[in-house]
């Protein structure tokens, strides 16, 4: 039954040999620096606004903005006028400091003047009330994207789809690496089974490992811990199912520079745009951590813990000032690496999947998010509020040159190769796995 499998498997490939060459070229592509865009004339001298950019993420992103483009007018938007002052002592002569509190509209109407982009990095988004920097985006006539992983605030990102709409405004949500790029491999997935399939997309999953906390700090632990009081959303045959936090363990290969690793149901907006989005009936995401005990102590927090405890804001930024040493010494021996796996079951019996490796967490966000700000400076996205995977958010024929520049300086990025081909140790192909 194995062999069956893995020769049907092989036949696939070999039919599928544009797919193939379009990925060993991804593959091949110099890593070793960031090519310089050249904007189109009219958005060549656009301002961009990036609101976070004195943390890990916002500050990632505009570093890979300046790099990809030098042209740009980049400012930094933050609280803290010092950080502010040394990002932009990085980023030179094209960059200049705001002060900004993004609860305050008066202080986000005076910060989106001249400002052709906003790029809303300001996390966590979990339990946020209200989408204030998106209503402001709208109100300014300011293209908006954000690096939202958080289901609730996504859907209500998307509820303001008609007055982005009417107001002109292309703006995106979950536009970061995952979600974000990750929405993006899926959709290519997708695409090419309808091409190339004889059967139908049946079965998505997006797996993710980070090591330690990515280098991303204070912000991805706030995130974490608030995202193990949330129920976890999946689907299953078309159902919505609710599943416990942390829940559900796999042992995932992620190939090459990773290797085997445990991940955990999570509750991602991913799932449910995915599954409205491209169609697919079962959908589901898991995330895994390193060293070993940290996804212990992540599994044990969600028994010990209430989900009250783990939605209150504050008490979580009161753990996270807690750990936030511990993390940052073991993040010293961890490391940063990334890595995605994106997989894609066909009713035919056609598994394909998508995978992005990086050594470095901060770096490969940055070029993520700017990435899908590059394309809405190029105008790839419509007027709307849109999911990454949606052709009005980036365009189909604009996805290619999108995971191009997502994935500079990977250690490895393949798309639409069956498991077998990539993982280390490919004897498990075809054990039954149901979300």
């Amino acid at each position: 039954m194995a062999f069956v499998m893995i020769a049907r498997q092989a036949l696939f490939q070999l039919k599928s040999s544009t797919s193939v060459k379009a990925c060993v070229k991804e593959c091949k592509h110099d890593n070793s620096k960031s090519h310089a865009v050249q904007l189109p004339e009219k958005t060549r001298n656009s301002s961009v606004l990036v609101l976070g950019g004195t943390g890990r993420v916002g500050g990632s992103t505009a570093t890979a903005l300046s790099k990809f483009c030098p042209d740009l007018r980049i400012v930094i938007g933050g609280r803290n006028r010092e950080k502010g002052a040394a990002m932009v002592g990085q980023l030179g002569k094209n960059s200049e400091f705001t002060e900004v509190n993004i609860e305050n509209v008066d202080s986000l109407a005076a910060a989106l003047k001249d400002v052709d982009l906003v790029v809303h990095a300001a996390g966590p988004f979990q339990q946020a009330g209200k989408c204030t920097v998106l209503e402001a985006a709208i109100e300014t006539k300011t293209a908006y994207l954000d690096v939202c992983d958080d289901t609730s605030y996504a859907l209500r990102a998307k509820s303001f789809k008609d007055k982005a709409l009417a107001a002109n405004i292309p703006a995106i949500t979950t536009g970061g690496i995952y979600p974000g790029v990750s929405n993006v491999m899926a959709a290519e997935l997708v695409r090419a089974a309808n091409t190339e399939s004889k059967g139908k997309p049946e079965r998505l999953r997006f797996y993710y490992y980070t090591a330690g906390s990515g280098g991303a700090g204070p912000t991805i632990l706030a995130t974490s811990f608030l995202l193990l009081g949330e129920e976890v959303v999946a689907f299953n045959k078309g159902e919505k199912i609710k599943l416990k936090p942390y829940s559900g363990m796999l042992n995932i290969d992620f190939g090459k520079g990773i290797g085997k690793r445990d991940v955990y149901l999570l509750n991602l907006p991913e799932v449910r745009s995915a599954h409205d989005v491209l169609g697919i009936p079962t959908v589901s995401a898991r995330f895994g951590t390193a060293p070993f005990f940290w996804n212990w102590g992540m599994s044990a927090m969600t028994n010990l813990l209430s989900p009250e405890f783990l939605k209150d804001r504050t008490k979580v930024q009161q753990l996270v000032q807690l750990f936030d040493p511990l993390v940052r010494a073991v993040d010293g021996i961890a490391g940063e690496r990334v890595s995605m796996r994106v997989d894609l079951e066909c009713t035919d019996g056609r598994n394909t999947l998508g995978l992005f490796s990086h050594r470095k967490l901060s770096a490969s966000v940055g070029n993520a998010t700017a990435a899908f700000a590059l394309a809405v400076l190029e105008g790839s996205t419509q007027p709307g509020v849109w999911f990454p995977e949606e052709p009005e958010g980036i365009a189909i024929e604009a996805r290619e040159l999108l995971l191009n520049r997502a994935t500079e300086g990977t250690i490895n990025f393949i798309m639409n190769k069956p498991p077998w081909m990539v993982e280390t140790d490919p004897k498990e192909l075809g054990l039954g796995i149901f979300l």
